[in-house]
């Protein structure tokens, strides 16, 4: 049987310095010259799902409980879950071994159609109010949060996961079809900042320093 190999729909054009193939996808491990950060990271090879169900409440997805406030975050063996509205979340597998595909039509994945992005390091919210007016530091929100809307004039989803003094990060994703003009819309508005972008090590060195703080993060 023929392999097909999967490939991000974002392109960061930079010599790259080591790589892997995981899950059939080609993953970026670290570029050359990555500097100390900011850096924009591409994560579209985690998987991702949408779940939907006028009776949300009543799943459990690989036994993590979903919050029950729409914008609030629960982050739990590696999985972060986000509560969109009423009737529907989703799920992003940030670590660990792959996860058993859920079998029940409630659950959508989106990998494939969608671009997922990582913005960490220092500046990130003075890159991000460049391209929308979303407020990623509203005091009475409780990191990890979600916000919907337009980033760079895009409908996505984007989770606060850090707001420090030490360290700040957000992800988003949005509709595949959007991913270079992001990628090149969030790179031209860091460029003061000398944000570049960054192999999934910077990623799993954050979301260790993160994981290891709050251990199980929830914020309900």
């Amino acid at each position: 049987m023929e392999t097909i190999f999967r490939r991000s729909p974002a392109v960061f054009n930079r010599p790259v310095k080591k790589r892997e193939i995981r899950n059939n996808w080609d993953v970026v491990l670290e570029y050359d010259n990555e500097g100390s950060g900011p850096y924009l990271i591409d994560l579209s090879h985690l998987s991702r799902w949408d779940i939907q169900d006028k009776d949300l409440d009543r799943f459990k997805p690989w036994e993590i409980r979903l919050p029950e406030t729409p914008g609030h975050c629960l982050f739990h063996n590696g999985v972060l879950i986000n509560r969109m509205n009423q009737n529907q979340a989703s799920i992003w597998h940030l670590v660990g071994e792959k996860l058993d595909e859920p079998d029940d039509p409630v659950y959508t994945e989106t990998t494939d159609g969608t671009v997922f992005l990582g913005i960490y390091g220092n500046d990130v919210f003075a890159i991000t109010e460049k391209l929308t007016s979303l407020d990623f530091l509203e005091p009475s929100k409780k990191a990890p949060f979600l916000l919907q809307g337009p980033f760079a004039h895009v409908p996505c989803q984007i989770v606060t996961v850090e707001n420090t003094a030490e360290r700040s990060g957000i992800l988003l994703t949005c509709s595949r079809g959007y991913a270079q003009d992001m990628v090149d819309a969030i790179l031209s508005a860091g460029d003061e900042y000398d944000l570049r972008s960054a192999g999934e090590t910077v990623f799993r060195s954050w979301l260790n320093l993160w994981a290891i703080r709050n251990k199980s993060v929830d914020n309900e």
